[in-house]
């Protein structure tokens, strides 16, 4: 799956201790927030078709179903992104936020998924898939890379660099899942994880703006359909 890595900045400030000092860095994917607003704008088009042209129950019944489609959508595709600064963590999946600092953060895996681990828990980051398919590529473009380096004759054409959307080159020999996931533990190995007594504790915050219309719409709709 192909992702985007959005609003990061040109370039590192210096702090007052001469290490490196970075605004927040967004990361999301491209390719879910391209599917998310696909599949939107064939949700209201089917949907308003139906609330139009339909009779009897068939409005209600599409009302209910975009009520209960559209917070869905939104919170699986569009809503999704992992926000870092160099003192913290703030991971936004489909209905909940969780705020980390680095210091609570023991480690972050790529498995089946991205996973950030603090204590006993485990938190998976929605936005940045982990893309075998993307594996695959960069894996393609590392042994072009490489047979182009053993040329002695250079005869390989030069490629312009692919920059990101913050103007900083993105390796195409490498997953953007992968990078970014280095980026996030680089971050994260700047600070030591203290003893479990001081270990500060995820915030969490659910998302209510989009689970009750979901709720909502389902209950009407299953109501609709018994009726």
């Amino acid at each position: 799956m192909r992702s985007s890595h959005q609003d990061r900045p040109k370039g590192p400030a210096t702090a007052g201790d001469g290490q490196p000092q970075y605004a927040d860095r967004v990361y999301r994917s491209m390719a879910g927030m391209c599917g998310g607003v696909l599949l939107l704008v064939l949700a209201f088009w089917l949907g308003g078709d139906a609330i139009l042209r339909g009779h009897g129950r068939t409005p209600w019944l599409a009302l209910a179903g975009l009520l209960l489609a559209v917070p869905v959508v939104v919170a699986f595709t569009l809503r999704p992104a992992v926000y870092a600064s160099t003192e913290r963590i703030k991971i936004r999946n489909p209905f909940r936020t969780i705020t980390l600092p680095w210091s609570a953060v023991d480690r972050l895996r790529a498995a089946y998924s991205t996973e950030l681990f603090s204590g006993e828990r485990k938190f998976q980051l929605w936005a940045i898939p982990v893309s075998l398919r993307a594996r695959k590529r960069a894996s393609r473009m590392a042994s072009r890379a490489q047979a182009a380096g053993d040329d002695p004759f250079g005869s390989a054409p030069r490629r312009r660099a692919n920059l990101r959307p913050g103007g900083e080159p993105h390796d195409p020999t490498r997953a953007w899942g992968d990078q970014a996931l280095d980026e996030l533990r680089e971050l994260s190995d700047r600070h030591p994880v203290p003893e479990d007594s001081a270990r500060a504790e995820a915030q969490i915050r659910w998302c209510f703006e989009l689970v009750a219309p979901a709720l909502a719409g389902l209950i009407v709709f299953l109501v609709l359909l018994a009726v």
